[in-house]
């Protein structure tokens, strides 16, 4: 009696609270238990949606954690028992399998965000606060927009208003909760990882020419050389001929030349793990050059993100590549070894030699300077420092930097300019410096000619021998494979044509290429035997008795000298003495040596000679002397004395312009003829003229030729022309002098019009 009691007071309860004003009427089967309406929750919240926010970290939770999942849909219900109907409930499950530390790559959140900026949300429901943001600056972006538009938060744990003071300090410690939480977590799998790294237990794919191992290391593979035997030559090939060639692009070019494949082993797909040979190319050699893992050593974090370089979208970017000695970890000697630590090292340091920005010795480039990379500044510049590589510039009358007729070479230090826009430090001619140094190139190996010539044989043969084992290899795999193909066929049935047609085709296949791999082996054979015949030894001694010769063939390419030049030299350091002709140069020879030299370069006038006065004393005392021309010339030759921007001596024909630019007379008039009976008022001889004027002899006899000079010709004078020029004339031919030629009109008529002589 006191159940039936009970039960119909239930059902009263039930009745009277779901026939209230404002509420539908439902039989009280239908109708599931609701908690007293919160007071937080107003008919303006009602008004607006219920949204659910749903959200996995990773794939794998979505996966296996299918409880949490289930808890976060099931609070619909909650949204439901708070008064919101099963229409205005939607629930967002777009962000299943995205972290919550950022609000990039989120669609589900910015929808939440937008959908509360309209004003059309009223309850937003999480399992817990850290499945809507584990970023502080994204949880108070949430909660400034929910306490504008009076939207509410809902968790496991309670009804929360973000307008309310107390409300918000609660959500505040949550959101700072899960952050915080976020950090431990991020922390402890670093740790582990970093100490599992420290041990040197983290492998990824291994590189070309690396496999892992049956046996188990700590519960995975370690890394062993790849058991073919061709792959393991590649490899190594790959290596020495980087030592050879000094570069990637010649590492490359010999390869595709020679038709060297990389082996490969792809890392998914099909035909995962599986040999295969592929075409050479630069990524895939820098990549090899640059990993330490073919000197033995172990590294981690090499390849770090780095947030100041992310792009927003695109999560894989801010990566930073670092360089072997700045990874987090380094371990040498941890696996099995192409080349020694030595030779890795060097590897490195050529390559950073290579590089447009390195600031040292490169490799051989385009271009016809033999000592590009080679030649530094030595002078100090306190701004920038000393010893900076001088930039090379080519420049003549086709623009060819390859080496055209024409065309200069020059070396130049412009750092102070560069970085500081300070004035160029120093400048010489290429071709005066470079022809300097091959002499003394070519001296210092002459006498080892016989030893090159011996060395250049080895190489060849060791180069030859190395390809020979190479075609070997690959001949020996490609009758495996014709093998393996008719065996195939052969255990087929042969009443099953379905598949004994396709056997029969990939053995045909397999019997054409192993037939053209034996072609290009015989030609490859009858081009480059092995053994050097004992004329091709005959041709290598010849030529290293004639270096020389060698050295300045039409066959040797700029390429070859420069690398000949950087086998023997560390580099060439230079100091110019000032402005004038003298420079010193210091040649730093492979192996330590240094010598030091004076190097005479063209310069261009004469007051730049630092034996100027000297020279202008000598010449004058000869003059006094009565000395002709020609004996002046011959006495200051026999004394060293040159002249400027040429390797040639001083002549009868030089003299009179060096003379006669400094206002010294050249020829000596006739006892019987005078300036004074020969020269009227404002008259000049034409070389007095060209003196004044400071330009050629040549120039002002054209403009007397083309009728810009009034001029006459004094025939009891020996012929010479006297030039009428006062001082309006002198202005005339001064702007004259001075005023650039243009086409079509070279020179303003009032420039070229002369002015007539007075009676």
């Amino acid at each position: 009696m006191n159940n039936t009691t009970s039960v119909q007071g239930d059902t009263r309860t039930l009745t009277a609270i779901d026939t209230a004003p404002g509420r539908a009427s439902f039989p009280p089967q239908d109708v599931p238990s609701r908690p007293p309406r919160s007071e937080k929750i107003v008919d303006h919240h009602l008004q607006r949606r219920a949204i659910v926010y749903v959200r996995q970290s990773t794939q794998q939770q979505v996966l296996e954690h299918r409880e949490s999942t289930a808890r976060q849909y099931a609070l619909t219900d909650r949204a439901y028992a708070l008064g919101w109907p099963r229409s205005a409930i939607e629930v967002i499950d777009e962000d299943q399998g995205v972290s919550g530390s950022s609000v990039e790559g989120r669609s589900g959140f910015q929808r939440l965000l937008a959908e509360i900026s309209v004003d059309r949300v009223g309850l937003i429901l999480g399992l817990e606060m850290s499945r809507l943001a584990r970023s502080c600056k994204d949880w108070h972006a949430l909660l400034e927009l929910c306490a504008i538009y009076h939207t509410l938060l809902a968790d496991a744990d309670g009804l929360y208003d973000p307008s309310h003071y107390n409300d918000r300090l609660l959500l505040g410690l949550k959101g700072t909760m899960s952050e915080a939480e976020l950090h431990i977590l991020k922390s402890r799998l670093q740790q582990g990882m970093w100490n599992k790294a420290e041990r040197g237990e983290i492998l990824n794919h291994p590189p070309i020419g690396y496999v892992r191992s049956a046996a188990a290391r700590n519960g995975a593979g370690d890394y062993v050389i790849d058991p073919d035997e061709q792959v393991q030559s590649v490899v190594r090939l790959i290596f020495e001929q980087f030592q050879r060639r000094g570069s990637i692009n010649g590492l490359l070019r010999w390869l595709v030349r020679e038709d060297v494949k990389i082996p490969v082993r792809p890392i998914s797909g099909s035909e995962r793990g599986e040999l295969q040979w592929r075409r050479p190319n630069r990524v895939t050699l820098l990549n090899m050059l640059h990993h330490p893992i073919y000197a033995g050593a172990y590294r981690w974090g090499h390849r770090e993100i780095d947030p100041r370089k992310k792009v927003a979208g695109r999560p894989t970017t801010g990566r930073t590549l670092n360089a072997h000695d700045e990874c987090r970890v380094l371990i040498r000697d941890r696996f099995p070894a192409y080349i020694d630590w030595g030779t890795f090292e060097k590897n490195q340091q050529q390559l950073r030699e290579n590089s447009h920005l390195g600031k040292a010795m490169s490799a051989p480039r385009h271009g016809p300077s033999v000592l590009s990379g080679l030649v530094v500044c030595g002078r100090d510049q306190p701004s920038v420092g000393a010893r900076h590589s001088m930039l090379v510039s080519y420049a003549g009358a086709t623009g060819d930097r390859k080496g055209s007729k024409g065309g200069s070479l020059r070396y130049s230090c412009q750092r102070e300019a560069i970085d500081y826009g300070g004035d160029r430090c120093q400048s010489l001619s290429g071709a005066a410096l470079e022809s300097f140094v091959i002499d003394r190139l070519l001296q210092a190996v002459s006498p080892a000619s016989l030893e090159l010539s011996l060395a250049a044989s080895a190489d060849i043969e060791h180069e030859r021998q190395q390809l020979g084992k190479h075609w070997q290899q690959r001949l020996t795999r490609s009758r495996y494979e014709v093998e393996q193909a008719r065996r195939q066929y052969a255990a087929v049935d042969p009443e099953h044509r379905l598949v004994a047609r396709e056997l029969e085709r990939r053995w045909d296949e397999a019997l054409q290429a192993d037939e053209q791999l034996q072609a290009d082996h015989a030609r490859f054979l009858a081009e480059r035997p092995e053994r050097l015949s004992n004329v091709e030894r005959d041709q290598i001694r010849q030529l290293s008795e004639h270096l020389p010769d060698l050295w300045h063939a039409s066959t040797t390419t700029p390429q070859d000298r420069q690398t000949i030049a950087r086998l023997l030299l560390e580099r060439v350091r230079i100091n110019i003495e000032g402005d004038t002709e003298r420079v010193d140069v210091e040649l730093r020879w492979a192996g330590g040596f240094v010598s030091h030299h004076t190097l005479r370069r063209p310069v261009q006038t004469y007051e730049q000679l630092s034996y100027f006065e000297e020279l202008l004393s000598l010449i004058k005392s000869l003059l006094a002397e009565d000395r002709s021309l020609s004996a002046i010339a011959e006495r200051l030759n026999n004394e060293g004395f040159r002249p400027p921007k040429r390797s040639s001596n001083f002549s009868a024909g030089i003299l009179p312009r060096f003379l006669r630019e400094r206002g010294i007379r050249t020829g000596v008039l006739p006892k019987s003829v005078t300036t004074e009976n020969h020269l009227d008022q404002d008259e000049w001889w034409l070389a007095d003229l060209a003196a004044k004027l400071d330009m050629p002899i040549a120039t002002l006899h054209r403009w007397q030729r083309v009728g810009w000079l009034t001029s006459r010709k004094v025939t009891s004078a020996g012929n010479r022309w006297a030039i009428f020029a006062d001082a309006d004339e002198l202005s005339r031919l001064t702007s004259l002098r001075a005023s650039p030629r243009s086409w079509p009109n070279p020179y303003p008529p009032e420039l070229t019009t002369p002015k007539p002589k007075p009676h």
